[in-house]
């Protein structure tokens, strides 16, 4: 999956950065972040390469809802990142067990709706000098 927008953005959730990108008309968000953030693991990568496996056997269409996209990594290249739409996102939400879960639906849901406001109002985002 090539990315074909530039427009890139970095939101906070609870103090942990989830970062995001504009593509296809939709917010795209780092699954890497997502796990770091509901579940505090010190591996989110193993945990989310788990995850993936499980949702494969459950049935989940990863090529719909998930994929790579650039994002800048630590080191502050960009780097190939495995990312999920919002629903994709809500998808693997409810398969990691967390009480910031529903917080995080709510976040989630918030920085989709700021987003739509943005497009329609646009003469509100802009900065008057």
């Amino acid at each position: 999956m090539s990315e074909t927008n530039q427009n890139k953005a970095l939101a906070v959730f609870e103090g942990n950065a989830i970062r995001k990108t504009w593509y296809k008309d939709e917010w795209w968000f780092s699954i890497i972040d997502i796990v770091e953030a509901l579940n505090s693991s010190s591996r989110p990568r193993k945990y989310w390469s788990d995850l993936k496996a499980k949702l494969n056997e459950e049935g989940f269409e990863m090529s719909d809802n998930i994929g790579q996209l650039k994002m800048v990594a630590e080191d502050g290249k960009l780097r190939l990142t495995d990312c999920a739409n919002t629903e994709g996102a809500f998808r693997i939400i409810q398969s990691i067990p967390s009480k910031k879960a529903e917080p995080f639906k709510l976040w989630l849901a918030k920085v989709g709706y700021e987003r739509v406001q943005e497009i329609e109002n646009p003469e509100d985002s802009l900065l008057f000098l």
